[in-house]
């Protein structure tokens, strides 16, 4: 897998490509905590058109940097549908924790 991070004004790109599993997820995870969104009021693009299998953790990670705010740039139905079901998990998980059904 091949992670590249470039800076745009105050948009942070993460371009990922390959496959999204085994020691690559660790490694992923690690550099998402001490990099993702150095500067305040940024935004974080991950560009996963490049993707082309994500393992059970690799969706954990994806899940966490959903949560942390990340846009995120897809094509192709396999990513596509894979980030539209963590989405939905994310958004279920907010109305129960807020009580709604």
């Amino acid at each position: 897998m091949r992670t590249t991070i470039s800076y745009e004004f105050t948009v942070q790109r993460w371009t990922l490509q390959g496959q999204l599993s085994g020691p690559w997820v660790t490694h992923l995870e690690s550099e998402w905590q001490k990099s993702h969104c150095e500067s305040e009021g940024g935004k974080c693009v991950v560009d996963v058109s490049g993707l082309t299998f994500v393992d059970l953790e690799g969706e954990r990670v994806l899940a966490a940097m959903i949560n942390d705010g990340a846009e995120f740039i897809a094509s192709g139905v396999y990513i596509k549908h894979m980030l539209e079901m963590l989405e939905r998990r994310r958004q279920r998980r907010i109305r129960k924790f807020m009580g709604c059904s």
